[in-house]
């Protein structure tokens, strides 16, 4: 990167086709500096939302999505979805720049400044959130209490499909109400939960929603952005 380049975030992006709505990861005006996407091609919703390591060709697109962001500028990277979390450390290794490329890598400081409180997690799927992504994100079952959408229909046709299946226009709405109905599930379940995690970067747009809906901080990949993100 050279003194006259612009410095941004970068943002790898799923190859998905529904929309980005504002506060979603993959829109630039969700972040509150310079942004960039990255398109990984091949890379869609059903090739990393899976209890395990993406394939290892997928692996070195984003190993090499993340090398171009940092040529263009980029001085911090994050991404769209957290279940990358399985491939943080090469995707890490691969350039010279911080990277953040999922929201659940913000477990460990939640819980120390949580007093170690149990932590509510919200995800896309809760069954494909397992031993692999908990382990790479050094997350302890016993200390979270994880609520999954994939079963909330507006957000699994739209989100959790094949890409030439997802719509052009989301119902909003009906998802918003889904992530609040599971949020206060969460406390439901757990009233001890200090603070809820949205692992995946198409939640964020509903975080003013949960917040109100329990009265809980909620924490995304927005905020592991505004930690890492630096000018040059």
């Amino acid at each position: 990167m050279t003194k006259d380049m612009p410095s941004f975030l970068g943002v790898l992006m799923l190859d998905t086709a529904f929309p980005r709505i504002l506060g979603d990861a993959g829109n630039i005006e969700s972040y509150d500096c310079p942004a960039r996407l990255k398109i990984v091609q091949g890379a869609g919703s059903m090739e990393i939302v899976k209890d395990g390591k993406p394939f290892e060709d997928i692996v070195l697109a984003f190993c090499n999505a993340a090398q171009e962001l940092e040529a263009e500028g980029a001085t911090a990277i994050v991404s769209t979805c957290g279940f990358l979390v399985t491939v943080q450390e090469q995707i890490a290794k691969s350039v010279s720049i911080p990277v953040m490329v999922s929201s659940l890598s913000l477990y460990p400081v939640i819980r120390s400044v949580t007093a170690c409180r149990k932590i509510g997690i919200l995800t896309a799927s809760k069954s494909a959130l397992g031993t692999t992504a908990l382990d790479a994100a050094a997350i302890d079952p016993a200390d979270v209490v994880i609520m999954g959408l994939e079963d909330c229909h507006a957000f699994s046709n739209a989100i959790l499909t094949e890409k030439q299946n997802q719509p052009d226009e989301m119902d909003v709405r009906a998802i918003e109400d889904d992530v609040v109905r599971k949020s206060k599930e969460l406390l439901k379940l757990c009233p001890e939960i200090s603070v809820i995690l949205l692992e995946c970067g198409n939640l964020p747009p509903y975080a003013a929603a949960v917040t109100k809906a329990t009265g809980l901080p909620v924490f995304s990949i927005l905020d592991g952005a505004r930690l890492i993100w630096r000018t040059k």
